[in-house]
């Protein structure tokens, strides 16, 4: 490896940390936040322009047309598509696309769809509906978040038969719409079958399939009675711009499915038709979110703060923007969605956001960050915020001492268990704030009971959720080429980034590679955002590390990934970014200020190491 002192104190290495800063202070709004880029997705893409098709053809022609046009030019050579341009294909996004285009009815595509049709039977064996079910079953489990929209949208678009018949139904699984109109706080005692944030799909996609096909006896009875309350839930939840979650896809499996059962000029159809047509982009494509705007601009301000330059980067009025931003961006009510407590953030300032534990941790520390360079005691309004998000993540917690996403107790769904890299996340946000906490009694609420109660208990969690090889797996992050599509990577480097854990930092050091570069694991390619993430983790390491053996090694590691991240940005000027976020159930996004935000941060950490 490269010796810390031939890379750490070089003059390139400063020009390059200096245009990396550069480049991310650019990417502000003129307001003073960050809101990032998420990538174009062939899912949502799909998803919309089915939507779109079933509400009225013949007014949104031209959209559809757009879309369609965007998904042949991004079909991949063997006829599959990936969640973004650079994924690797899969079957659920190609299902998704080959239905669409199906229903399309342009003969000028039918060579797209015939190519993604030959590459589906190759997957699944045939394009016959129990194939198809029986392959996604395979995918998905039990969880049916994901598999049963899949097998609506495929068909409502035809492709199972005629809509209208019964027995094109009889392959989708019915799921128990009814209990949605159980008060929220039986949710999490009852199977639902789908993550808590998916609420809106399971009504309309069950509300679609009972109509369609309503079986009989005393549950047909219940359904029946079920479906003008829990239409009017759906209504409830759904935010003011249309977009459950901003999510395309949500909104749009929501919105096939109302039309799908004659309910096209429904209220809250109407709504996802405007979030849909507004959220189009000029290529014709969707995103698969609208933007992570809290998060993204949390991350930012972490990575610019991260070797204690804040206040060199941001001068005062634009702390205090970013500060009265995000201060606007806290719940300070109880969240109609998910039935949240106040004191949370969501991960976007718009109005389909929800509270979550990520960016409730985010944006604590991003308040402590900014009042440290402020050198004063911070104002009540900063102090009352932050505690009570604090206070939120410590109500959140499950029995396991870990912290899920987003509600407390639903943890029989992947995405809806507690999660090391949240856990570690919160612990972060504890730490950094609490030498601003003392409140006027002197009592320093950082430890509080109720949170020494969950720090001591989000610590046993982390222990308890270690591999055996050191490491630890995120939920929201991924990599396409680990065998798993997990990413220990991202994982480990946020929990010893947080606690300094000596196994997770033995892990990094053995995942990186002779040239400096980190995949998502040993030996799997790597990219700008896995080495910026390692290089930061371990650059704490190296600073602050008890075992001097484990620092001399940690900073050699720096040094290495310090180099490789110099050659492969081009000295800090260009930041391809890699699929590694996860929207859910394994479906891949990038986000343009990832590479950006976590090569600042690793590089301003590695700067306070001795040259």
């Amino acid at each position: 490896m490269t010796s810390s002192s031939s890379i750490l104190g070089s003059d390139t290495f400063h020009a390059a940390r200096r245009a990396a800063v550069a480049a991310l202070l650019d990417r502000r709004t003129a307001a003073g936040h960050w809101i990032g880029r998420l990538s174009s997705s062939a899912l949502s893409t799909a998803t919309a322009i089915n939507a779109l098709r079933l509400i009225d053809s013949s007014v949104h022609a031209p959209r559809i047309e757009a879309g369609v046009q965007w998904l042949v030019a991004t079909q991949l050579a063997d006829g599959s598509w990936g969640d973004t341009v650079a994924s690797k294909g899969n079957l659920s996004t190609t299902l998704l696309c080959w239905a669409a285009l199906s229903a399309a009815t342009d003969n000028g595509i039918l060579a797209s769809v015939e190519r993604a049709a030959a590459w589906i039977r190759g997957k699944a064996g045939s394009l016959e509906p129990t194939a198809i079910a029986t392959a996604l079953a395979a995918i998905y489990g039990r969880d049916r978040t994901f598999s049963v929209p899949i097998l609506t949208h495929i068909a409502l678009c035809g492709r199972f038969g005629d809509p209208r018949a019964a027995e094109t139904w009889r392959v989708i699984p019915q799921l128990p719409f009814e209990l949605a109109a159980l008060p929220q706080a039986w949710f999490r005692l009852v199977d639902m079958q789908v993550v808590s944030y998916a609420l809106p799909a399971l009504i309309a996609i069950g509300q679609v399939r009972h109509a369609a096909a309503p079986g009989w006896g005393v549950l047909k009875s219940i359904r029946d009675a079920a479906r003008e309350p829990t239409l009017r839930t759906l209504a409830a939840i759904q935010p003011d711009n249309g977009g459950y979650l901003e999510a395309t896809p949500l909104t749009s499996f929501v919105t096939m499915s109302l039309a799908g059962m004659g309910l096209a000029t429904h209220a809250v159809a109407r709504r996802g038709v405007a979030f849909l047509t507004q959220s189009q982009r000029p290529d014709g494509s969707w995103p698969i979110d609208t933007n992570l705007a809290t998060w993204v601009t949390t991350q930012s301000v972490a990575a610019l703060a991260a070797g204690g330059r804040l206040a060199e980067h941001l001068g005062r009025r634009e702390r205090e923007a970013i500060r009265h931003w995000l201060l606007g961006q806290q719940w300070n009510r109880v969240h109609p969605y998910t039935g949240a407590a106040a004191g949370g953030w969501a991960w976007t300032d718009l109005p389909g956001g929800v509270p979550d534990a990520d960016d409730t941790s985010g944006a604590v520390v991003a308040l402590a960050q900014l009042e440290a360079a402020e050198d004063c005691v911070p104002a009540d309004e900063v102090r009352q915020a932050a505690d009570a998000g604090l206070d939120w993540l410590a109500n959140l917690a499950n029995r396991d001492g870990g912290l899920p996403t987003f509600c407390r107790g639903w943890g029989r769904l992947p995405f809806d268990t507690s999660c090391p890299d949240i856990t570690a996340h919160a612990l972060r946000a504890a730490e950094c704030w609490s030498p601003f906490a003392t409140g006027p009694e002197g009592l320093n609420r950082g430890e509080a009971p109720s949170r020494q109660r969950m720090l001591a208990s989000a610590r046993r969690y982390l222990l308890n959720a270690q591999s055996a090889d050191g490491s630890w797996c995120p939920l929201w992050f991924g990599n396409e080429h680990h065998p798993a599509q997990a990413n220990p990577t991202y994982g480990t480097a946020r929990v010893v980034l947080a606690t300094l854990d000596r196994r997770g930092a033995e892990w990094l050091l053995a995942c990186m590679g002779a040239d400096g570069g980190v995949g998502g694991g040993p030996g799997l390619t790597p990219s700008i955002e896995e080495t910026a993430l390692t290089v930061e983790a371990l650059a704490r390491v190296a600073a602050e590390s008890r075992d001097p053996t484990l620092r001399s090694r940690a900073t050699a590691a720096v040094a290495a990934g310090v180099a490789w991240l110099l050659e492969h940005t081009d000295a800090g000027t260009r930041f391809p970014a890699t699929p590694i976020g996860l929207y859910f159930a394994q479906l891949w996004y990038d986000e343009e200020l990832y590479p950006l935000a976590f090569t600042v941060a690793a590089l301003e950490r590695a700067s306070q190491l001795p040259d």
